[in-house]
């Protein structure tokens, strides 16, 4: 009995990261892919559903369809995880040694900030992972303090905004839940805009992380305007219309490449 509780509570992890990269799930193709039976996979389903972390639908499950919503950090880690990696590889090349760097707390951001160890930089951290992430390198971290949000594992607030009003970073990489064009960069929690936005409006230059599932999706606090950011790294062509509205805004699009596999 006591084997079968982390099996049961690691199957309900893979199930939820499924409904996050797929949107829609079927319990008959998750009980063929898990070896159980659909009753099992129905009951999980129901488990995520009262967690508030998915929505039930006739014959499977879909993504809560809730513009505000905060997914945890850990699972927002694992989506696009891929794409992710490949983005900060393509932001390393624009820091160069000296640079004064600031990370939002996002997971993209994270994804840059274990490699950004390989350079000589001064780095300015809103988010507890990247603190971590940087915590044997030996470089000089400055972290904005404030009211930790412990979902995002974020520091927010007025005294995180105020410390971030008197940095002047180099560069400032962030993050976001969604981007349309009518409004902008977006993200969930009202606390963290007003943070990340004191943050983006401190750097020289602004770039922005934002892989290829954010395009079109909404949340309910705008972080920055398209016009106020100056380079975006993502990991797909845009459609005409995204590169044509990043165009006339002036913001330079950088495609990450794709990782090029070694075959012996």
């Amino acid at each position: 009995m006591t084997s079968a509780t982390p099996r049961y509570s690691r199957r309900k992890d893979e199930i939820l990261l499924r409904v996050l990269a797929q949107r829609v799930v079927k319990i008959k193709d998750l009980a063929e892919e898990f070896a159980v039976s659909e009753m099992t996979i129905r009951r999980e389903i129901d488990w995520l559903a009262e967690q508030g972390q998915i929505e039930r639908m006739h014959g499977g499950a879909r993504i809560r369809q809730v513009a505000n919503e905060e997914l945890s950090y850990g699972f927002r880690a694992e989506v696009n995880a891929d794409a992710k990696s490949r983005i900060a590889g393509r932001a390393l090349s624009l820091v160069q040694d000296g640079d004064t760097v600031g990370l939002d707390a996002s997971t993209t951001a994270l994804a840059l900030a274990r490699v950004l160890t390989s350079k000589k930089v001064h780095a300015i951290l809103t988010g507890l992972y990247a603190i971590d992430a940087f915590n044997h390198s030996g470089l000089d971290l400055y972290v904005c303090g404030g009211f930790y949000h412990a979902k995002a594992r974020s520091f927010v607030g007025t005294g995180a905004i105020t410390a971030l009003e008197r940095l002047n970073p180099d560069k400032v990489f962030f993050s976001c839940h969604g981007y349309t064009v009518e409004a902008g960069f977006m993200d969930p929690n009202p606390q963290e805009a007003d943070t990340k936005r004191a943050l983006i409006r401190s750097g020289a230059m602004k770039i922005a992380l934002v892989d290829a599932s954010k395009f079109g999706k909404r949340a309910l606090a705008t972080t920055a305007r398209t016009e106020e950011v100056d380079l975006l790294v993502t990991d797909r062509e845009l459609s005409l219309e995204y590169r044509t509205h990043f165009e006339r805004c002036g913001v330079e699009v950088i495609v990450a490449p794709p990782v090029i596999q070694a075959y012996n």
